[in-house]
């Protein structure tokens, strides 16, 4: 599966790479306060933005800390996600507000959450500012509490040069690096600053039912039971689709630890869809972890799965999505940790009827789901993961059965990895035939996804 927050770097290389723990705000702040939810959220941000760590495990770390019942961990998680989301907006504000640039991590990080804070809250900006006065206690021994208070007042007094200042900078007024706007405006002249403001809102919380157990009208009923509404369905969707109103935890849906339903953003889903596998069949599922495609994949037909990932954690979170006990027993389920282009090996002895290659890309599809890779991926970075993509496609393509099926994926927007690798691909394949390419772009339903359906043609 598509792999945002790998061979990624940070934009300040302020740090080691030794490995850290998630961070987590000082004893000394109430767990049920502001304040600590803010100098949460400032660490986080330090450890994606300083130490290069994806924030898929910073906050996995998070989630697992044991804290007191009373945290507002969720309060925490929410601060990080917007700050990134509007990291560049964040920089150009200090900028203007700092009379001279500070080296020292985690305060820039404390003031960039407090001011994201405070633009999402104008009307309670005097606890935002007391509460950040607070969270700056646990910094240095206390010693800059007073300057964050006069910055962050100075903030709400000069709220309209910041707005000025950050209109005439692209970079900071659409909270995208200049690389990631210049490819946007080349692939989509008409739709670049749709999909820009897809990236920046908050994701929607699809599900996927699994129809094995359950029907989709029986499941809805539970969830209305459980007071979650959902959002009309559309047949685009797919048959397996819902779409909540508004996100809820998903321990609280209904059978979500027995396998009745799951997680999964509806453009993720159509990779299943598209593919279109039938009973009986050989399929391989290249890239494979975290497994929900494999898992869709499984729900949806009796077939012989073999799913393939290099990342040796990775793989062994794969082994326990796809546990076969979680399946009906008609089911064939082969997990290998290894390289899917490494084709030698006894895994690829045997032809496949199809195959998913849900290719490491850079994941400016899911930039609002995962908005650290706005600041972590640069752009050489596409062209590094298109040279990996291409590599991965002629390795796979010849295990494809004549009249089989490979579906090409990505979670990007960038024509790079999408249209002209195909286009490239075609061209150099001639046994290779496309039957459909369709770019999902991100809206208030789904992410942005990609995905090339080829068949190969019997010699």
């Amino acid at each position: 599966m598509n792999n945002p927050q790998t061979r990624s770097r940070p934009p300040y290389s302020a740090a080691t790479s030794k490995p850290r723990t998630a961070p987590a705000a000082r004893a000394t702040l109430a767990p049920d306060s502001l304040a600590w939810a803010i100098q949460t959220a400032a660490a986080c941000v330090t450890e994606v933005v300083a130490y290069g760590r994806s924030l898929t495990a910073v906050l996995t770390k998070l989630r697992q800390q044991s804290l007191p019942e009373n945290a507002v961990r969720s309060q925490a998680i929410d601060l990080t996600y917007a700050t990134l989301r509007r990291y560049c907006r964040g920089d150009v504000e200090l900028s203007v507000l700092l009379d001279r640039p500070t080296a020292e991590d985690e305060l820039r990080s404390l003031l960039r959450v407090a001011l994201c804070w405070l633009e999402m809250h104008p009307e309670r900006a005097h606890v935002g500012v007391d509460q950040a006065v607070e969270a700056a206690a646990t910094l240095s021994a206390g010693r800059y509490r007073g300057f964050v208070n006069a910055i962050l007042r100075r903030a709400l007094r000069e709220r309209a040069v910041l707005d000025e200042t950050i209109a005439n900078n692209q970079e900071s007024d659409w909270q995208y690096p200049q690389w990631w706007l210049e490819r946007l405006q080349t692939d989509w002249p008409e739709q670049w600053e749709d999909i820009a403001a897809g990236g920046n809102r908050k994701p929607p919380m699809g599900l996927r039912v699994n129809r094995q157990a359950t029907s989709v009208d029986d499941y809805v009923q539970q969830l209305e039971a459980e007071g979650i509404n959902v959002q009309p369905r559309l047949v685009e969707d797919g048959p397996d689709a819902l779409l909540l109103a508004q996100p809820v935890a998903a321990e609280t849906l209904p059978g979500f630890a027995t396998g009745l339903v799951a997680v999964q953003d509806i453009g993720a889903q159509q990779a299943a869809r598209i593919l279109n596998v039938q009973p009986g069949m050989r399929v391989l599922d290249a890239c494979a972890a975290p497994g929900g495609k494999a898992a869709h994949l499984l729900e949806t037909a009796a077939i012989e799965l073999t799913a393939v990932e290099a990342d040796e954690e990775r793989c062994a979170a794969l082994r326990h999505a796809l546990n076969a006990t979680r399946f009906p027993a008609d089911r064939s389920i082969h997990v290998v940790c290894a390289d899917a282009a490494e084709t030698e090996a006894a895994w690829a002895k045997r032809p496949f009827d199809a195959i998913l290659l849900d290719a490491p890309c850079s994941g400016s599809g899911v930039a609002g789901r995962h908005p650290d890779a706005k600041w972590l991926r640069r752009n050489d970075d596409v062209y590094a993961l298109a040279r990996n993509q291409k590599r991965l496609l002629k390795a796979l393509w010849p295990l494809v059965k004549p009249g089989g099926r490979l579906l090409y994926g990505t979670c990007s927007v960038f024509a790079l990895e999408n249209q002209t690798q195909i286009a490239n691909f075609l061209s150099q394949n001639p046994d290779a035939r496309l039957e459909s390419q369709t770019s999902l772009l991100p809206d208030a339903r789904h992410d942005g996804f990609f995905y090339a359906l080829l068949t190969k043609v019997p010699a």
